[in-house]
């Protein structure tokens, strides 16, 4: 990807699976708001409170749990992705051992 996020954004690719019909008609889910999965695919530098440098809790590969709410769809290279704060990310999945 040739895009770099700048403060505490994260930018994510997302693994939900899509409804579509054979034609390629994309069918909607019901109205029920329900958090979204992503893997984490870039991230920034951090940002700056109070004079301290917040680091990022999330790092690339990570798959994480979001609110759609707080994000926006953007398209680079002709892939969708999904870019937003760090504090809208909602969990990350920790692998078991």
């Amino acid at each position: 990807m040739n895009f770099q996020p700048l403060f505490d954004r994260v930018v994510l690719k997302n693994l939900n699976k899509q409804n579509k019909t054979k034609s390629g008609i994309i069918i909607p889910k019901t109205v029920g708001d329900e958090p979204l999965y992503a893997k984490v695919v870039a991230i920034g530098n951090g940002d700056c409170f109070d004079g301290n440098k917040s680091e990022m809790a999330v790092s690339i590969g990570d798959k994480v749990l979001y609110n759609k709410y707080g994000a926006t769809n953007f398209k680079c290279d002709e892939e969708d992705y999904v870019i937003l704060r760090q504090s809208d990310i909602l969990g990350v999945f920790k692998e078991n051992n």
